[in-house]
């Protein structure tokens, strides 16, 4: 939430907005970022669709606006000309017409934005506007509009991607449903999910899926990652606060790219609300064919094993799910969701695939039958790449759970696994989590990975390398430990089984000396003879 904590103003425009739903009788959080998440993505539609017609305009391309033509409402006779259905356009109404042509034109208008068999289409078919105050619209229009014009400002005027500064903005909100009971288990933090983005490093034409994607995170991050790649300036870019870069716009992503892009993506998720939220959070970020799933993929319902290049998840440690539920091709023997997952995502993979997923760290260490299966897999029927130790303050302050990100390639074979503590994460680790200067262990975590894994240095990554021929020192956070040795441990993979621990010796000066000291010519004896000395004289 960088962008939020250097701006004050937009935070406070964000919490005034919040509390204008509560006091306007929206008073569940779920319940309110919903109806907000409709009036952002009525806002960024209108402005996406603008700026796509300027652009066309400048370079001759055809483009056809999502305002072009006559809105026919369904399953009835009225119609109204598309273009007074911008944002632009009904924000100039009063408020009674402004509620009215919302509720009945332009909710009604965004839910068939897509194609009809489409993922969109199909869960904002039971989609609901619930504003019941036309004074709370005005006033909700209103404040996004300040939100928007601040985060223009600050665009210019810090040359930050204006759709990456929309994203804090939109997380911040997401943030809020901490309060709803779900203890954020779908929110992982932005920067945690850049490293391990860029751990996986994903390529243009990959498959990319995450199984339990709440608002998409990861689906977003990946295909910003995608974009980045393909801008031959990025190296000349400015980092951002956890020097990331990352870029929505590019000369290369042309139409078919593009195309490219948009179906290399596929989420899933158990919850409608997510999967409504995640859906509109990929197309407010450009991705206009967003392909999110309702789906529970531990139960018998799914299966696509083979799929896919690459899985990114943080998937929910909820405990336990009903074993008649579980599908009968994850073969670990266990309810505990934190291992079925791992399961699920080694037969989502593609021969020579990636996972980059998070889990607690109990996974490392468990002792029961589950656990070690769990780890023997990744170790035994993949490459194990990395396991990186995250400290518990991360989550915060919506969990306090210890975590670890763990890499690995389906059908490779582990010779060696990487191991790093990360100790910092460039936030203080308490329930504030102020931004901290510098970038923490996050780039040291990600040139080491390149260095040590895969050897896949850029010229800039170069010559940022100081020297990196020291032997493999267990003394350090980082460190590689041979395959064999791990299975020895019977599968243990927590760090400190691995670590060298370092003890101080510290010299103590011996009794003889220290009574000496005390009996001498001027020791202790002497200071308290002379001191008795002086208390007679005063009597």
């Amino acid at each position: 939430m960088s962008l939020l904590q250097h701006n004050p103003t937009i935070k406070s425009k964000i919490q005034e907005l919040w509390n204008k739903f509560w006091s306007g009788g929206i008073s569940n959080p779920l319940t309110a970022i919903e109806q907000i998440t409709y009036l952002l993505f009525m806002k960024k539609l209108d402005e996406n669709d603008k700026e796509a017609l300027a652009k066309a305009e400048f370079t001759g391309d055809r483009y056809t606006s999502r305002f072009d033509g006559i809105f026919e409402l369904p399953n009835s006779d009225q119609k109204i000309e598309k273009e007074k259905l911008r944002w632009s356009e009904f924000k100039r109404l009063s408020a009674e017409e402004m509620l009215l042509r919302v509720q009945q034109f332009v909710f009604p208008f965004i839910k068939t934005l897509d194609t009809e068999d489409s993922p969109f289409v199909k869960h904002m078919r039971n989609a609901v506007f619930i504003i019941p105050k036309p004074s709370l619209l005005v006033e909700a229009v209103k404040i996004i509009d300040e939100i928007f014009a601040e985060m223009e400002t600050d665009a210019s005027e810090k040359g930050q991607d204006f759709q990456d500064i929309q994203g804090d903005v939109y997380e911040y909100l997401l943030s809020e449903i901490a309060s709803a009971g779900k203890n954020g288990q779908f929110r992982t933090p932005r920067h945690i999910i850049k490293l391990l983005v860029e751990l996986v490093a994903p390529k243009l034409g990959n498959r990319i899926a995450d199984p339990a994607c709440g608002t998409g995170g990861f689906l977003l991050d990946a295909y910003q990652y995608l974009v980045t790649q393909l801008d031959e300036d990025k190296e000349k870019r400015d980092r951002d606060e956890d020097g990331f870069i990352r870029s929505s716009k590019s000369a290369k992503l042309t139409k078919e790219v593009k195309d490219i892009l948009d179906n290399s993506l596929q989420g899933y998720d158990i919850d409608q609300t997510m999967v409504r939220l995640g859906l509109m959070n990929l197309m407010m970020h450009g991705i206009d064919t967003p392909q999110v799933d309702y789906r529970d993929t531990l139960s018998k319902s799914y299966d696509a094993p083979g799929q896919y290049h690459i899985v990114l998840a943080n998937p929910p440690f909820t405990g336990n799910i009903d074993k008649g539920d579980i599908n009968e091709n994850l073969k670990l023997g266990t309810t505990k969701t934190e291992l079925l997952f791992i399961e699920r995502i080694y037969n989502m993979l593609k021969i020579g695939g990636t996972a980059g997923i998070v889990v607690p760290q109990g996974v490392l260490f468990g002792t029961g039958k589950a656990f070690k299966a769990a780890r023997k897999l990744m170790i035994e029927q993949s490459e194990l790449k990395a396991v990186i130790t995250v400290p518990s303050g991360v989550f915060k302050p919506y969990a306090g759970v210890s975590t670890a990100l763990l890499v690995f390639t389906k059908g490779g074979e582990t010779e060696n696994v990487w191991f790093y503590n990360m100790e910092s994460d460039g936030y203080s680790l308490d329930d504030k989590r102020n931004k901290l200067e510098g970038y923490g262990d996050l780039q040291d975590i990600l040139l080491k990975y390149k260095i040590n894994v895969t050897s896949s240095l850029s010229a800039g990554d170069a010559g940022a390398v100081e020297k990196q021929t020291a032997a493999n020192d267990r003394k350090r956070k980082h460190f590689t430990v041979p395959k064999k040795e791990i299975v020895a441990e019977g599968y243990d993979l927590s760090f400190s089984q691995y670590k060298e621990e370092v003890y101080e010796e510290i010299a103590y000066e011996k009794p003889e000396g220290i009574l000496e000291k005390l009996m001498g010519e001027n020791g202790l004896e002497a200071q308290i003879s002379e001191k008795l000395k002086e208390l007679k004289e005063l009597f």
